[in-house]
């Protein structure tokens, strides 16, 4: 029986080991390499047989008014938090215990672990496995690289992802050049990109908007992670 135990754990330690060194693989890099492609991107291009259309830009040629409209709408503790906002967590769970629908929690840095490495749905392997990468993409990536990446692979719509691709689609201008109204927009459809159409906001959409532009302002662009002085371009 002890040799038994003893043989297991060494397996699972061994399973421990090789897990930490598959996660250290696939986030470390990116500190320093762009993604070639995500997870969402090859399977909305697997799903509907065609090119997806996305631009990379570097983080100096997306409008900072963009990137607080991102912060501002999806997760407004992310300059602070590490990968998980606690509170917003807490608030879900105990909606659902009393009875409401499910709601998401979840952080910027959880949301890029999603769309970079697993699969739509709200199954708990999938939680699980954005959890663990969440940890060590918090623990090697910079903030503002976090968010660049982010906002490169991001959907807007279908079949359009990253801010750049989004911006000359519907404003016909490059990401760098939006507005702090045209920003708010596009970070509104985020939650459902597929439902939500910038080129033709519906009333929710509008009054979304306008939320997001009064938390920009709240906010203020300081609250936009910046990379440090030497390695700004």
């Amino acid at each position: 029986m002890r040799r038994a135990i003893r043989w297991m754990g060494k397996w699972l330690l061994r399973l421990a080991l090789l897990g930490i060194v598959l996660l250290v693989g696939l986030t470390l890099p990116l500190r320093w390499m762009d993604p070639g492609t995500s997870a969402y991107i090859t399977l909305d291009q697997w799903r509907n047989d065609r090119a997806v259309d996305q631009a990379w830009v570097d983080y100096s040629e997306v409008s900072e008014h963009l990137k607080l409209a991102v912060i501002a709408s999806e997760d407004q503790k992310f300059p602070h938090h590490f990968g998980f906002d606690i509170e917003q967590i807490r608030e879900a769970v105990d909606t659902r215990l009393d009875g409401g629908r499910l709601r998401g929690a979840s952080t910027i840095t959880q949301q890029l672990a999603r769309n970079l490495y697993l699969w739509p749905g709200q199954d708990w392997i999938r939680k699980g496995l954005e959890a663990a990468l969440t940890v060590p993409l918090e623990l090697f990536v910079p903030k503002h690289r976090l968010l660049e990446i982010y906002l490169n692979i991001a959907e807007f719509d279908s079949g359009v992802f990253g801010a750049e691709a989004a911006a000359r689609r519907y404003f016909g201008k490059p990401a760098a050049a939006l507005t702090r109204e045209e920003a708010a927009l596009l970070a509104a459809v985020l939650p459902a990109p597929k439902r939500y159409e910038p080129d033709h906001p519906d009333e929710f959409l509008r009054e979304r908007q306008g939320w997001i532009i009064e938390q920009m302002d709240n906010l203020g662009g300081a609250w936009v992670p910046q990379p440090p002085t030497g390695d700004r371009p």
